[in-house]
């Protein structure tokens, strides 16, 4: 049995949410603050979190840090009232894979929920163990999810990870944003611009701006 957090002081929604996301096979459990979601992810082995922001006694964004504090790869889904870029850059930066905006439709968290867990069977059933990937003075380790360059290790979340991968399997090449998009979050469905670009500034000040160039109009490539 599949299990699915949903951490939201609104009882409305969890229930809504709830109503969507549940089927054969994957349980809902419930959280109305930090505290209590810490608890039920401390008990149980849970695939994957959806978390509110602004929830009382522990915030959505202390909440995120305490998780990846314990578990660098359990998908986490942002959903929030707070949509200025800031509070994506920083939702991300923290280690969230996706970030919804209140009101929402259900459907489409459902169907991000589903791609998640999707992309999470897949990565488990991964034959291969370990993988790097060298373009030029730059180290992609996707099993420890960083890069080396210089003698330097540079940690990455799980998003850049998968977008970075993407841009180094084929130096040169442009990929869109639908493309980019997929990649990281397993859907091109309404690609969101802003996501993109704040994993791309991430990107560059990781690896250095001169190997992740802008195409106009069309996306972005990997320069050696």
């Amino acid at each position: 049995m599949t299990k699915i957090l949903v951490a939201d002081d609104e009882k409305e929604i969890v229930r809504l949410l709830k109503i969507y996301i549940e089927t054969d096979g994957v349980t809902v459990l419930e959280a109305n603050d930090g505290i209590q979601a810490l608890e039920i992810l401390e008990k149980n082995d849970v695939a994957l979190a959806l978390v509110d922001i602004m929830m009382p006694k522990l915030d959505g964004y202390q909440l995120i840090k305490k998780i990846r504090q314990k578990d660098e790869y359990i998908p986490i889904i942002v959903i929030s009232a707070k949509v200025t870029l800031s509070d994506r850059v920083l939702g991300i930066d923290l280690g969230a894979d996706d970030y919804i905006t209140k009101p929402f439709e259900p459907l489409e968290v459902a169907a991000k929920v589903k791609a998640q867990l999707r992309r999470l069977n897949a990565a488990v059933s991964k034959e291969d163990p370990s993988s790097t990937v060298t373009v030029g003075d730059i180290t992609l380790d996707i099993d420890e999810c960083s890069i080396r360059k210089d003698g330097e290790t540079i940690e990455l979340t799980k998003a850049e990870l998968k977008v970075l991968e993407l841009l180094m399997s084929q130096p040169k090449r442009v990929f869109t944003k639908e493309q980019i998009y997929e990649s990281a979050w397993y859907s091109d469905t309404a690609a969101d611009d802003n996501t993109i670009r704040v994993i791309i500034s991430r990107l560059r000040d990781k690896v250095g701006a001169e190997h992740i160039k802008t195409i106009r109009g069309l996306g972005y490539r990997f320069e050696i």
